[in-house]
């Protein structure tokens, strides 16, 4: 298993998460999606870790860092092996 960690900057929490709730159904139909959680750290931070069967598969859907969307900017995008779960 492969993460994709997130940071963001929100500029509007609500509207981040309105976004967010339409854009899940996108995420869970990504070749190999495992799941994903989403946390405003605060209200101008996120972080997003996102579960894929393969490295390949979680670069595949990445978006730009830079990229925006509603109430998002997308910073920096990490990517590493699982190596535990609870």
């Amino acid at each position: 298993m492969h993460a994709r960690v997130i940071h963001a900057n929100i500029a509007d929490l609500a509207e981040a998460k309105r976004g967010l709730d339409e854009d899940i159904p996108g995420i869970k139909g990504a070749p190999g999606f495992l799941g994903a959680y989403f946390v405003a750290v605060d209200d101008s931070h996120g972080v997003s870790i996102e579960v894929f069967e393969t490295e390949e598969q979680a670069r595949a859907t990445a978006p730009p860092e830079g990229a925006e969307a509603p109430g998002v900017t997308v910073g920096t995008i990490q990517f590493g092996a699982v190596i535990g779960s609870a």
